[in-house]
């Protein structure tokens, strides 16, 4: 069992009735009706609903990753009871083939299986399993939630950008410097990098930080596809710059949104992917990776220079000895590191908080409050 804890008061507050504001990209936040709804339509989750669920289930497949959170309700949060974590790398190949691999499906359908048995295991009674950019741009994706359900019992819900979007606002905003009038909040993904503009200072650690949003966007780049397209085994300063240069060309129309987003007093910046939690890593010198010590960390501008800049130096071997990146992340920590470039070229900031938690743990949060566990729990 893992010993670790999440309060209610380290993350933000969410609706009771669990619905999801639609947020416009580039765009004022005001909600106007829920995120399932529209020509990107996800399908909405078909999960049972008991009053005394006692143990959760959050899984986010992505076009690298796929990870599982199962947790417990306590007092004041929950507590996280297993985790899984396995790179599938579902959206290789995806770019050039607009299709899933059957490899790719195969190391999928295998984690999802341990998923399954995990929950099973652990008795989970309330779950939300969600899929995002390679089931979303894969001309096959529908079929391979289909043939998810049939196969190993599970069902998955291909969620829209803007779904995508606030959940990882959802579950990493509480990281955010409560004094800050602005933070610009970013997860890089494998297939596609969600980043939204949080405007004003948050009025209490329970607020709601979808009602802080300004713009966000979703761009279609992740360290996957940045990597393919670039290639991410010998990757020189000159290559390093190329890719950079990709991303600011995608970035410029939610840079124009978000333009005084640096002006403001205490501005900052809050990442969560695998990109700023390995930087995390490196920059404490761990001798294997420790969620712990990364989670919530401040990394200073020249900090994060003298990583990458590291990181260039070193070849496709040495990253892959390295105990916080390892073989599978080899030949994607630059694509990522170019991804993060970008953005703190449109967003100078001195400092970035890093965050190990994200669409996982905003699902979590969602479920509970929709149960009312805390509520219960205050009778």
């Amino acid at each position: 069992m893992m010993d670790l804890l999440v309060n209610v008061g380290d993350q933000p507050q969410v609706k009771e009735s669990g619905s999801v504001p639609a947020l416009t990209p580039l765009a004022s936040a005001t909600p106007q009706a829920p995120a399932f709804a529209g020509p990107e339509g996800a399908h909405r989750p078909r999960t049972s609903h008991p009053a005394g669920a006692s143990a959760y289930a959050a899984l986010d497949l992505g076009t690298n990753n796929c990870r599982l959170l199962i947790a417990q309700p306590s007092r004041h949060g929950f507590r996280v009871v297993d985790a899984f974590s396995r790179i599938v790398r579902l959206g290789e190949g995806l770019a050039a083939s607009e299709r899933l691999s059957q490899l790719a499906i195969d190391r999928t359908m295998e984690a999802l299986r341990i998923c399954r048995d995990k929950m099973r295991m652990k008795g989970v009674r309330r779950a939300r399993l969600i899929a995002t950019e390679a089931c979303r741009a894969a001309r096959n994706g529908e079929s391979f939630v289909e043939r998810v359900q049939e196969e190993v019992g599970l069902e998955l819900e291909i969620v829209d950008r803007r779904t995508e979007a606030y959940l990882a606002v959802t579950g990493c905003a509480a990281l955010a410097d409560p004094d800050a009038h602005s933070v610009v909040i970013f997860d890089i993904g494998g297939g596609s990098t969600e980043i939204a503009w949080l405007d004003g200072r948050a009025k209490s650690p329970m607020q709601d930080p979808c009602k802080r949003i300004r713009a966000w966007d979703s761009l279609p780049v992740g360290v996957v596809t940045v990597a393919e397209r670039h290639g991410g085994v010998c990757v020189t300063p000159e290559s390093f710059e190329r890719m950079v240069e990709e991303v600011q060309v995608l970035l410029e129309p939610f840079q124009i949104a978000a333009s005084s987003a640096s002006n403001a007093p205490g501005f900052h910046l809050l990442g969560t992917s695998g990109t700023v939690t390995t930087l995390g890593g490196i920059f404490l010198d761990l001798p294997r990776y420790d969620r712990r010590r990364v989670d919530g960390l401040w990394m200073a501008d020249v900090e994060i220079d003298h990583v990458i800049e590291d990181l260039i130096r070193l070849n496709y071997d040495e990253r892959s000895t390295h105990p916080c990146i390892g073989r599978d992340r080899a030949d994607l920590v630059l694509a990522g590191c170019a991804i993060l470039e970008a953005i703190r070229r449109a967003f100078p900031s001195p400092r970035l908080r890093i965050a190990d938690r994200g669409l996982r743990e905003g699902i979590l949060m969602n479920l509970m409050r929709e149960d009312g566990v805390w509520r219960r729990r205050r009778r």
